[in-house]
């Protein structure tokens, strides 16, 4: 297996050569960028295999890249670096597509616990006696080609987001508390984080519910967590 190609990108030189060191020195393969322009120009030319980036950036900021980036591939895991703190921030940068957020300044440990754990979701790990298909209702779920439909209509779908709608449906019926969700699709590192929850039970309302402001099928326990029906 190859060593996965990381596209680091912020506008912080000492930032950029500190996570570049570390990723190197653990066989992880290097290309740095200073903004978001740079950044997609090496994108566009390489096979990247995850993107770390800043969120505050001269000429093309870590939003807007992460859309277009997006735009362009619903495959490749992002994550997000910022100094800002605030929980709105984190529920932008998801929104925009971003897969986790770290904020500065954070340790080398805590770094590679998430990249890890976005590449393990990225490359859609799933147990050995996973049945093949899977099927509640109209929900039709093809493990090994890692493809949910809905009335035989594909989702296009996020590998985070397909491991979060196969995990509720693989428990169709059950309710799930946060933590469980999170550590079950996340890993082992996660807990909580509720507002990852909440943005990606969202964004996967929009595109499985007729309504999503009036949920048939990802239901929200209140103070519980979720549970899905078919």
């Amino acid at each position: 297996m190859k060593d996965p190609i990381v596209l680091v990108v912020d506008d912080e030189k000492p930032l950029r050569e500190f996570v570049r060191r570390n990723l190197e020195a653990r066989h992880y393969k290097v290309l740095t960028a200073s903004n978001g322009l740079e950044a997609l120009a090496i994108f566009n030319t390489e096979k990247i295999d995850l993107v770390i980036l800043d969120l505050m950036m001269p000429h093309l900021d870590g939003l807007e890249t992460t859309r277009r980036i997006r735009s362009e591939s619903s495959e490749i895991p992002i994550i997000i670096l910022t100094a800002l703190g605030e929980e709105a921030d984190k529920v932008r940068a998801f929104d925009m597509g971003a897969d986790d957020y770290l904020s500065k300044p954070f340790g080398v440990g805590e770094l590679m616990g998430r990249i890890k754990a976005v590449l393990r979701r990225s490359h859609w790990v799933e147990p050995v006696s996973t049945p093949q298909r899977i099927v509640h209702g109209y929900f039709s779920v093809d493990m090994e080609r890692h493809i949910v439909t809905i009335k035989e209509i594909p989702l296009d779908l996020t590998p985070t987001e397909f491991n979060l709608l196969v995990y509720l449906i693989k428990n169709i019926g059950k309710v799930l508390s946060h933590r469980t969700i999170l550590q079950n699709v996340w890993g082992s590192e996660y807990g909580d984080e509720a507002e990852y929850l909440r943005v990606y039970m969202g964004r996967l309302r929009q595109k499985i519910e007729p309504d999503p402001l009036h949920p048939k099928h990802l239901l929200t326990e209140h103070r519980m967590g979720y549970r899905f029906e078919a």
